[in-house]
């Protein structure tokens, strides 16, 4: 929600945006004003009159900000240098609504790459969601989906969300937990 620290911002052009947590497109106009109230992993979380809505990196200059660009492959990288910034991606991927990353949330269950003969990987990734009902859902998978496809080396990912295991608060990270107040 609206902070006092948070951001203000006054839309410099149209820009599109999803509706939290309904995760429905809309169509934000130039002059809009509101605030930033999460940025975090290349997105933005924002508040316009009373709603949040996500704004992909790509169109921060609608922002103000600088789009955010994606990591470059180091020359001559091995299979370890690749998982580790398939998992340095994954830690990108935000729920609009909870400032962590869905690894330290716990969300990602399993993330396997496949090396194929041409050199490219291909990248499954199994997730959960905090609630099954969750609105969101659509929008995660694609972001984890848009943020590894953007690594050179992969070039297919698929993404499953599963419920089984149900997600429980006990799944995140130490830190995760220490920051949000779940700690025990």
């Amino acid at each position: 929600m609206f902070h006092a620290e948070s951001e203000p911002f006054s839309l410099q052009r149209d820009v599109e945006a999803i509706i939290i947590p309904a995760g429905e497109k809309i169509m934000l106009h130039e002059g809009v004003d509101g605030y930033i109230t999460q940025a975090l992993g290349g997105s933005f979380t924002v508040y316009v009159d009373g709603n949040l809505f996500r704004i992909a990196g790509h169109d921060a200059d609608a922002l103000g900000k600088e789009p955010v660009l994606p990591p470059a492959v180091p020359e001559n990288a091995t299979d370890d240098d690749i998982e580790q910034l398939v998992w340095k991606q994954l830690r990108t991927c935000y729920d609009p609504e909870i400032p962590i990353n869905i690894v330290d949330l716990g969300l990602v269950y399993r993330c396997e790459l496949k090396k194929r003969e041409d050199g490219l990987r291909e990248a499954e990734v199994d997730m959960t969601l905090t609630a099954p009902g969750c609105g969101m859902g659509d929008v995660l998978v694609q972001d984890v989906i848009s943020k590894l496809e953007i690594l050179d080396t992969i070039d297919k990912v698929a993404v499953e969300l599963v419920f089984d295991p149900p997600w429980n608060h006990t799944m995140m990270s130490d830190e995760a937990r220490l920051q949000t107040g779940m700690m025990y």
